[in-house]
């Protein structure tokens, strides 16, 4: 209870950071000029309701010269420029503004765009009563002057991008639906970041802001082309060979579509030139305005005609790939994608190589980098932490222990050549990996393994997924509105590809595959977020009916809850003392001994009732079959201790037929009666001779559907090949949930059963529904009332579980359970009405998330 508590705190204490947080920032200033920025109110473009938002900027040099405006990129501001401004000449004018969403402007505009920030410029421009000015767009500014030249053309003396974005088809992956993808996940990451972490305003001043991201998300670079191609004025472009973020391919598809530009190489400085040696703009710069100013500069009308003809040739595809510092960029980009997914992320290699935006060696080495050092760390991780820690959040919500155990047992018979499968069997890798690292697997060994493992995959994975997007690409540029919803079915096809074509080319791959089919089919096997969705309608019907939210938890006024969620199965068991040798001996081992205290414990108990092995074991509070062991030696009870440290119950093992009695009694009758019986068998295969017991798992055609369930519990004997004629049975728990086979036994049903179980339930206090579990050696003497053993009685959320016989259609399942709920509901009821009280709702919700959090 204290480690709930504690998280109840914590989580408070969040909860109250982050709304003091909200409360910080929403009470904050939006904007904080420098001294040096003068501030005016501009009207919000995309909104003419809200008030003006703030613009600031600085001004530099002569009060008359020709103006010079330095638009910033994104995620920098106006203080990026400003050791140029001071570094040009003193007879320019220069006008460095903070565009909306940066710097000392407001923060909260509804568009963030570069059309939008080219609207503020032209708006900001007439205010102060300014004709023409030359336009210096730095990365995203140049993005700016162009939409500023659009939408006012008669105020643009000349342009000049340096290290400019422009065209679409060189900016990321070349094509605006899968770019503004990427852009959406950016800014939903750092707008989670920022609302969901309590900063109080620091994170609101980061380099990385939302602002920063919906710049990107908001812009749409498509109609630059087309305005590049009608830019009359003189235009200036610069640009670094080495540029990391926007490609020199880039600069010279702008050169070549404005025939009367001029460019401007710079052989190094990459993309921050602008602020890490401004120097070198200098020169050009201060040229190329003065020329403007003299007219000497070339406008389009006096290109050359061999430029004029060269703009008008249509855009070519090649050329789209990235080069330089960008290569680097989404190798790694690549390379921590496959942190989420190995395959996902070559199969997105794939695609970037079908898109012409890298190379193949390139994004197979950029996956191939992250697969190496992710599945490394995963065999570290089991190296260092081992097996028991992964009982234990973080790692059991990632690792699963029992397929990590799974893993052990097959590296332990078929050596390190498992790692080298493991690569093509789905769901086998990750616990593979770590199970190398806890079994102590060399590291040479297994990094050999590994290493012909991934060096064969991954150029194959990503060499399919670039044929098949070469072909999808060429779709992608006939249909480019649909380009988005295009890729991800492409995804999707290669995901399905890998999933289901790829494990047919063995007979466990397909025989998994018709098992998982076979689970869609029957629904027996359907998950419970499937199956219950039905009952859960009608039981809120009754709710309303009876005007009452937990009523149901009155059906059983002597067991907490009515026996719906979190109850205790000792204080049930003590509960049944009246049943007499019907019950089976049980004694309770509590959690504060030491483990070997635990285990002494069990051998007292094996002792007062001369019991030997084997014996049962089972956690107080816990359902569907979980937690509980069959031990057959000491060793057994020993590893179950150090696994299981709440309350724990031993038991007598009862040996036999298992069955599941449900008991219904009104309050006001004198005797119940049985509303159901269902009758459990334990699977049961037979060897050949040949096979292997996974193969023969895997060829049952009903044991298929739990293929991996009774893999995982008969994991010492999967490669086991059994004798002829000799049997062996997957299961000892009569759970339909971990394996066991339900079937109706309503036919089993007789007067001297119903007479002896409605015997024993009148011992109970307060007990009037739910279900016993049974063993018995006969089946005759079970019908005739005696000789069985009741192991676990259950309360309200237990189910009349013969609805699960093979030979039930769903729909008689859900008249059963709204038969089974409608009794529930009355008899809480008729409850109610002799003075027993619901649990409150507050109480039960409480307790479910106690469950829950365990």
């Amino acid at each position: 209870m204290r480690r709930i508590r504690w998280r109840w705190v914590w989580l408070g204490a969040y909860v109250a950071l982050l709304m003091a947080s909200h409360l910080v920032r929403r009470n904050a200033p939006d904007h904080f000029p420098r001294p040096d920025q003068h501030t005016l109110s501009l009207p919000v473009v995309g909104d003419m309701e809200e008030e003006g938002v703030p613009f600031s900027y600085a001004e530099v040099g002569a009060t008359d010269g020709p103006v010079v405006v330095l638009l910033h990129g994104s995620p920098v501001a106006s203080s990026s420029m400003m050791d140029l401004a001071h570094a040009l000449p003193d007879s320019l004018r220069l006008l460095i503004p903070d565009l909306p969403g940066f710097g000392g402007s407001g923060h909260s505009v509804p568009d963030y765009s570069v059309a939008a920030h080219a609207q503020y410029v032209v708006a900001w421009l007439e205010t102060l009563d300014i004709g023409q000015v030359h336009l210096v767009g730095y990365s995203m500014g140049s993005g700016v002057a162009l939409e500023v030249y659009n939408q006012a053309p008669n105020r643009v003396a000349s342009v000049v991008m340096l290290a400019g974005i422009g065209v679409q088809e060189l900016e990321l992956l070349g094509n605006y639906h899968l770019n503004h993808a990427i852009h959406g996940a950016q800014l939903t990451a750092l707008w989670l970041l920022h609302e969901a972490t309590p900063h109080f305003g620091w994170l609101d001043d980061a380099i990385l802001s939302v602002p920063y991201a919906r710049n990107f998300y908001d812009t749409d670079q498509r109609p630059l082309r087309d305005i590049l191609n009608r830019f009359e004025p003189p235009m200036l472009i610069l640009h670094s060979r080495d540029d990391e973020l926007v490609p020199y391919a880039a600069a010279e598809e702008h050169a070549r579509i404005v025939p009367q530009s001029e460019l401007v190489t710079l052989e190094e400085h990459g993309h921050g030139v602008v602020f890490l040696e401004p120097s070198v703009l200098v020169d050009p710069l201060a040229t190329f305005v003065a020329r403007v100013e003299n007219g000497a500069a070339l406008h389009r009308a006096d290109a050359s005609p061999e430029r004029v003809e060269a703009a008008a040739v249509p855009p070519s595809i090649e050329g789209r790939r990235v080069t330089g510092m960008a290569v680097v960029v989404l190798m790694l980009l690549l390379a921590l994608a496959t942190f989420a997914s190995e395959d996902l992320a070559c199969i997105g290699a794939g695609l970037l190589v079908a898109n012409g935006t890298l190379g193949f060696v390139a994004a197979t080495a950029g996956a191939f980098l992250g697969i190496f050092v992710g599945d490394i760390g995963l065999f570290f991780i089991g190296r260092w932490v081992g097996k028991p820690a992964l009982r234990r959040k973080p790692l059991s919500w990632i690792i699963s222990e029992e397929k990590v155990e799974d893993a052990s047992v097959w590296l332990k018979q078929r050596g390190p050549v498992v790692v080298l499968l493991s690569r093509v069997i789905p769901g086998t890798r990750l616990p593979t990996y770590v199970g190398a690292g806890a079994l102590g697997m060399k590291l040479r060994v297994f990094a050999g393994y590994f290493l012909i493992a991934a060096l064969l995959w991954t150029p194959f994975l990503v060499g399919i997924s670039m044929f098949l997007g070469e072909a999808a690409f060429d779709l992608f540029e006939t249909f480019e509105r649909y380009a988005l919803w295009a890729l991800l079915g492409l995804i999707l096809a290669l995901w399905l590809l890998l999933k289901l074509v790829v494990p047919l080319f063995s007979h466990a791959g397909r025989r998994r595959l018709i098992g998982r089919w076979k689970r869609l089919r029957h629904w027996e096997f359907w998950p419970p977020w499937l199956f219950y969705p039905p009952v859960l309608i009608y039981l809120a019907y009754l709710m309303l009916r009876h005007r009452s939210l937990t009523l149901f938890t009155a059906v059983n006024p002597g067991i907490e809850y009515g026996g719906f969620v979190g109850e205790s199965k000792a204080a049930i068991l003590q509960s049944l003392n009246g049943a007499g040798d019907f019950l089976a001996q049980f004694a309770i081992i509590p959690p504060k001994e030491t483990e070997a205290e635990r285990v002494e414990a069990v051998h007292q108990f094996m002792s007062q009732h001369q019991l030997d092995y084997p014996v049962v074991l089972k956690p107080d509070i816990g359902e569907r079959g979980a937690g509980v062991v069959v031990a057959r030696s000491v060793e057994d009870v020993r590893t179950y201790f150090e696994h299981e440290t709440g309350v724990v119950i031993v038991q007598a093992y009862a040996p036999g037929h298992e069955f599941g009695v449900f008991y219904i009694r009104h309050p006001d009758e004198d005797k119940g009666h049985i509303f159901s019986v269902t009758e459990k068998r334990m699977p049961v295969l037979t060897g050949d001779g040949v096979h292997t017991l996974e193969r023969l798992i895997l060829d049952d055609p009903r044991a298929v559907c739990m293929a991996d369930w009774y893999l995982h519990v008969q994991a010492g004997r999967r490669y086991e090949v059994l004798p002829e004629g000799e049997t062996v049975q997957l299961v000892e728990l009569g759970t339909h949930a971990r394996g066991a086979i339900f079937l109706d036994g309503g036919h089993l049903v007789t007067p001297a059963l119903t007479d002896a179980i409605d015997r024993i339930s009148q011992t109970v206090d307060g007990f009037f529904f739910g279900r016993y579990d049974i063993r018995t050696p006969s089946v005759d003497d079970f019908q005739q009332g005696q000789n069985f053993k009741i192991v676990e009685l259950n309360g309200v959320a237990s189910e009349a579980t013969h609805i699960y016989d093979p030979k039930n259609s769903v729909w008689e399942a859900y008249r059963v359970l709204r038969s089974q709920w409608r009794y529930a509901f009355e008899i809480a009821a008729a409850n109610v009405q002799q003075g027993a009280t619901p649990t409150p709702i507050g109480v039960l919700l409480r307790r479910i998330l106690e469950k829950w959090n365990r």
